[in-house]
């Protein structure tokens, strides 16, 4: 079957290396034109760039700053944390993950916290001693918490002693005081 004028493969629609051919000679003609080789251009004056390229066409990364080149995960993960919104949340984190750091060793080691909610911290402490010690350490305790993690993250303490032993045991249970009620 041999090609019709119209389509694809004719004289009038090179295609493959005819179509580079034709397309070479066009370019030497308009270099010819002009008096200059092939792919010469004048130099001209360099844009806000640095070349007379546009910036959005360019693939490559150059020797300068650009929003493509490698970031360090803290910076990508500090910038997410803002646009999602987490900076909230991530200060709770931090006071639970660096508590030793923030109230000390010793403090940490009798003390524990169990909630951040709405800026008030929750603590329970070991035993009733370390509890009052606590209440007494507290604006102490406030002021090393803001300096670590930031100010507004913690604005008040509720210090809990230990808990007693529940006396509800097992699945059923009596309601009421229970066995409680037969003492003394």
């Amino acid at each position: 079957m041999v090609a019709g004028p119209n389509e694809p493969g004719s004289a009038d629609h090179p295609q493959g290396r005819d179509l580079a051919r034709a397309a070479l000679d066009a370019a030497r003609q308009r270099a010819a034109a002009r008096g200059t080789e092939p792919g010469y251009r004048k130099p001209g004056r360099a844009g806000k760039g640095g070349s007379r390229q546009n910036p959005r066409r360019r693939r490559w990364s150059g020797p300068g700053v650009d929003e493509r080149d490698p970031q360090p995960l803290g910076r990508l993960a500090s910038r997410m944390a803002t646009q999602m919104g987490w900076g909230e949340q991530l200060a709770n984190g931090q006071v639970f993950g660096q508590w030793v750091r923030l109230v000390g060793e010793e403090v940490a080691e009798h003390a524990q916290p169990v909630a951040l909610k709405d800026g008030e911290l929750t603590v329970r402490a070991s035993s009733t001693a370390w509890a009052t010690q606590l209440r007494l350490l507290q604006r102490q305790l406030l002021a090393k918490i803001a300096k670590g993690v930031g100010h507004g993250v913690v604005k008040r303490m509720r210090i809990q002693g230990p808990t007693a032993p529940s006396w509800r045991k097992g699945p059923r249970h009596v309601p009421g005081r229970g066995p409680r009620d037969t003492y003394g």
